[in-house]
């Protein structure tokens, strides 16, 4: 270890850590430190890589004390950039595991998942060190970096998914745009998570691992003819997470920001030339760092419900309800996914039912961002919905009747596999109307307005209530993007 520098850490300012140098033959080096509470969001461990390296190597570990009933303990994420540099952007990044794993490695055929495997050329690298939460105490480190010659090897060119499968043309197709895998956080491999897809019946899923697009090359073999793979990343910022969705194979946005450094736009726009979604997740979860706090300006959807229905999806529900109201302008789709990481978190629960053109990428997408689509808890559940008027206008979801403000209109659910579920239908004034479903859970309901009374209106399908004295509605099976009115 030589000297000492300062590295600019993100956003927060600037920290001072030693350097790693490989002197006097040495292949391991290891370096100890303390991070203070208020340490910037990301600091920089520099990494004198010599020539003729074959593999690099990092483990780490770091202290977690006792901490007083409701203050954060220790979390320390970490992460590593190339000779390239640590500049916004990422023309360096090399990897990201977060907190999930003690140690990696990178050389040119292989690396460890959520890193990239290339070549170890000669230079000053950078492990990123990223303290997610700091204990009063502090966060003390160790990181042991080694090095091994030999020949660099020859890195594999990634297969990247197809853009289409095999659809059924026009027609209603699920899928699950927010989940995880052993490339980031997760437990699942690729093969698992492509079989528990099918086995939801899921059309089309979405890789989204966090801050890192390694696994876009690791589903060669896992598509088909019925299940379409588009790539993405969960950006997982320090004021909010956003799933790039169906961005081009090979692309990485940067999470190293907040709400307050005003370059959110940039990189939305970045997913957007990408041919990707901009679509907040999970808005109002209460874990550090995760509610949303961008705005949704640059969203082209919103993740309305992520996993098993809790209390944070009614308030993102509420929430993005009351946005609707401005609807004769733009407004953002809702959408629902599972963010399953492991067992026994379910694949596919919830799912989104996108109407597309056809069962590719760019149609998928579209149907997406047009808010053509519903979501439901699982493949047993299915909807049809839409609002007629006279002459025989009518529109779907995520469509506009064009009527005159006191024309009649009816609305019209159709629901299956919903046994035990109430059919409610919502407006710009609250639920105006509810229907019980049969016992079957195979039925319809119907309710006549104007354009006057009810700006849009959207259904849901909910779970009886969990404790009705309390007046809270259930859990829901299914909710519908709205049709708009006059």
């Amino acid at each position: 270890m030589l000297g000492r520098r300062e590295f600019v850490a993100g956003a927060a300012g600037a920290f001072a850590l030693p350097g790693v140098v490989f002197t006097g033959g040495r292949s391991e080096v290891v370096v100890r430190g303390t991070l203070p509470p208020g340490s910037p969001d990301y600091v920089y461990l520099p990494v004198e890589v010599p020539p003729g390296v074959r593999e690099l190597r990092v483990s780490y570990a770091y202290d977690r004390p006792a901490v007083p009933a409701g203050t954060q303990g220790n979390a320390l994420d970490i992460g590593i950039f190339d000779e390239r540099g640590t500049g916004l952007g990422g023309r360096g990044f090399r990897g990201w595991s977060g907190g999930a794993r003690s140690e990696f490695f990178l050389r040119a055929d292989a690396a460890t998942p959520g890193y990239l495997p290339g070549p170890v050329r000669a230079g000053t690298w950078h492990l990123v060190l990223g303290p997610y939460t700091v204990a009063p105490q502090g966060l003390a480190y160790t990181v042991t970096v080694g090095i091994e010659h030999g020949p660099a090897g020859v890195t594999p060119r990634p297969v990247y998914p197809p853009q289409r499968a095999r659809g059924r043309g026009r027609a209603w197709y699920r899928g699950d745009c927010h989940l995880h895998s052993v490339y980031s956080d997760g437990r699942r491999t690729p093969a698992e998570i492509a079989a528990a897809a099918r086995a939801a019946g899921l059309d089309f899923i979405n890789t989204s691992e966090h801050n890192t697009h390694a696994a876009h090359g690791a589903w060669e073999g896992l598509w088909g003819e019925d299940l379409l793979v588009l790539t993405g990343e969960e950006v997982t910022t320090r004021t909010g997470h956003v799933v790039a969705l169906g961005t081009d194979p090979g692309t990485f946005v940067d999470w190293r920001y907040r709400a307050r450094d005003n370059r959110f736009g940039h990189y939305a726009r970045g997913i957007r030339r990408a041919g990707g979604l901009v679509v907040p997740a999970h808005p109002h979860a209460t874990c550090v760092g995760c509610f949303w706090r961008f705005g949704f300006a640059e969203a082209d959807a919103v993740e309305v419900w992520n996993g098993p229905w809790t209390p944070d999806d009614e308030v993102a529900l509420a929430d993005w309800d009351a946005t609707l109201s401005a609807g004769r302008g733009r407004w953002i789709p809702a959408m629902g996914s599972s963010d399953a990481h492991r067992e026994p978190q379910r694949v596919g629960e919830p799912q989104t039912v996108v109407l597309a053109d056809d069962l590719t990428r760019e149609a998928v997408l579209d149907g997406l961002r047009a808010g053509r689509s519903y979501v439901a808890e699982s493949s047993a559940v299915s909807l049809a919905f839409s609002a007629a008027g006279g002459r025989g206008a009518h529109a779907g979801i995520g469509g506009r009747l064009r009527v005159a403000p006191d024309a009649p209109v009816t609305v019209r659910l159709e629901v299956t596999g919903a046994p035990g579920c109430t059919v409610r239908f919502v407006t710009d004034q609250g639920v105006l109307h509810t229907a019980a479903l049969p016992a079957s859970g195979t039925g319809g309901a119907e309710w006549t307005t104007t354009p006057a009374y009810a700006a849009y209106v959207r259904a849901e399908v909910r779970h009886p209530a969990a404790a009705p004295a309390t007046g809270l509605p259930g859990a829901l099976a299914a909710f519908t993007n709205p049709v708009f009115l006059g």
